[in-house]
């Protein structure tokens, strides 16, 4: 396999073979060929975060053998709270499919870790496994394969930039420079993650502006912020998961390195367009999206799939809306969702039917008259998006909510009746009535967790989601206190409204 795209993971030209056979033997090549010095495992614990073991090895017995074992790591750290001190050591193991040079250490070999138990058994509990798990009991009761891909909205803050071509606030939607003028660090991400993963889709700027932050963290206070967006391509959902932590590993390790801060917080300044983290999900039967009629509509396995997501969203925010601020994203006018519903290219709906090039196709050869031979498509590229996630979601976990929000649907015939119920037309904010007649998402983490805890059944059924980690869960969200936030801070004056909304929203500059 030759290495034809400056941006294919080196590793795989480099062997002649997909990442998906990679081998042991392999690997240790590239250790050799590379000169690499140390293979560092990532992890996701239980605050969303990707953790990492720096190992580095003298032989090639060494390099083989934690490529063969792994390592161990203390599980009661890195799942405080689920796993009990005295049963806490759990082996982390490479995934080798995922094998990547680490762009900021040109000795490492990098790869995304599984847990397993003593026994060697997938740890129940990490949130890697649950989604595996997940996605492995709809694939057997299905028979289908479930695709997503995340939308990735951030803010690089950093220091005022030059007054020359100014941003406009709210604004900022595929800006270009010189108006923009964080391009090259974005570029530099687009780089770096398409490299590692194979899955970026675009980038661009988006809506969102502040030229002067104000606020008590030193870190924010006076700084300047762009949102951007890196959106990925669909990928298997228990792949999609690692590629997001990976994707927000590298932004902001990026950003670190240009002096500036990347925040995936859900919001950060009142009027300004919050962080979502908006999943698009297909159905596939033998690599075949099955999302689409011939005729172009929706076919009746994705309106069960919308369905499922309905049934299944008030209770998803428990780990797709984790924190206070979630809830001040999640207000009316903002684009971002506050009732249930689903909706054909509606922005104000909580599930939205995006153009997917279903009824048209090489759309070029309208305005380039000289080309003469047509592209082959493979497949069709619908798909469903769930507008309700933000940047605080514990991705493997939600990911995990919405595949056996899918798996519920594909079995159970009311996911149609709550499809057809559930459909919208037209803009919620300017219909208050309509908005009226529809069920509600959450206002608050406490709400949430109260409506995890009643719907704990949809989780743990089939032992997908242990009883310990919904209990952890609603209880983090229960700990936010924050069920009536939004009519005290609506109570407030104006200018003592916006200093304590900002305490709110900047206590999350970091989460997950």
């Amino acid at each position: 396999m030759k290495q034809r795209y400056a941006l294919t993971n080196p590793i795989a030209p480099m062997l002649g073979k997909s990442r998906d056979d990679f081998t042991r033997e392999d690997l240790v090549k590239v250790i050799e060929e590379k000169d690499i010095e140390k293979i560092t495992l990532h992890y996701v614990a239980l605050d969303g975060q990707l953790k990492e073991l720096k190992i580095p090895f003298a032989n090639r017995y060494q390099a083989e053998r934690i490529l063969a074992d792994g390592e161990r790591v203390d599980g009661s750290s890195l799942f405080k709270g689920v796993v009990d001190v005295g049963q806490s050591d759990l082996y982390v193991v490479p995934v080798y499919k995922t094998a990547f040079l680490n762009p900021f250490d040109g000795s490492s070999l990098d790869f995304v870790c599984r847990y397993l138990t003593p026994d060697g058994e997938l740890a129940p509990y990490t949130m890697d496994n649950i989604l595996l798990k997940a996605y492995r009991t709809f694939r057997r009761n299905s028979g289908l394969e479930i695709y997503a891909l995340g939308e990735i909205e951030f803010f690089l803050v950093g220091e005022p930039a030059s007054p020359i071509f100014p941003a406009r606030s709210q604004g900022g939607y595929h800006a270009s420079a010189p108006f923009v003028k964080s391009g090259p660090i974005l570029d530099e991400m687009v780089r770096c993650l398409t490299q590692v993963t194979g899955a970026v889709k675009y980038a661009h700027s988006e809506v969102g502006h502040i030229e002067r932050i104000q606020s008590a963290s030193e870190e924010l206070n006076g700084k300047q912020a762009e949102q951007m967006e890196i959106e990925l391509f669909p990928t298997p959902i228990d792949e999609t998961g690692d590629n997001v932590v990976l994707a927000r590993w590298l932004i902001r390790n990026i950003a670190y390195r240009h002096g500036c801060v990347a925040t995936f917080a859900p919001k950060i300044e009142e009027g300004v367009a919050g962080n979502g983290l908006h999943f698009h999900v297909e159905l596939m039967d033998n690599n075949h999206n099955v999302m689409s009629e011939d005729t172009g509509g929706l076919s009746l396995r994705a309106k069960r799939l919308i369905g499922g997501l309905c049934e299944y969203a008030d209770s998803l925010t428990a780990f797709g809306n984790t924190v206070s601020s979630a809830y001040l994203r999640l207000v009316p006018n903002q684009e971002a969702p506050t009732r249930i519903c689903w909706s054909d290219m509606n922005r104000s709906a909580m599930i939205r039917v995006p153009l997917a090039w279903s009824k048209v196709s090489d759309l070029s050869l309208k305005l380039n008259p000289q080309q003469k031979s047509r592209f082959q498509r493979s497949g069709n590229r619908q798909a469903v998006e769930l507008r309700s996630p933000d940047g605080s979601a514990l991705v493997h976990l939600l990911l995990a909510g919405m595949t056996m929000a899918a798996d519920w649907a594909m079995e159970d015939s009311r996911s149609l009746d709550l499809a057809e119920k559930l459909y919208v037309t037209g803009d919620l904010s300017q219909n208050p009535k309509l908005a009226e007649n529809l069920p509600s998402l959450p206002a608050s983490c406490v709400e949430s967790s109260r409506i995890l805890l009643e719907k704990r059944h949809l989780y743990e059924r089939d032992d997908i989601f242990p009883s310990g980690v919904i209990d952890y869960i609603a209880a983090s969200l229960a700990a936010e206190d924050d069920e009536n936030l939004n009519k005290y801070l609506a109570d407030l004056p104006k200018e003592t409204r916006s200093l304590e909304a900002r305490k709110a929203m900047h206590k999350d500059v970091h989460c997950h």
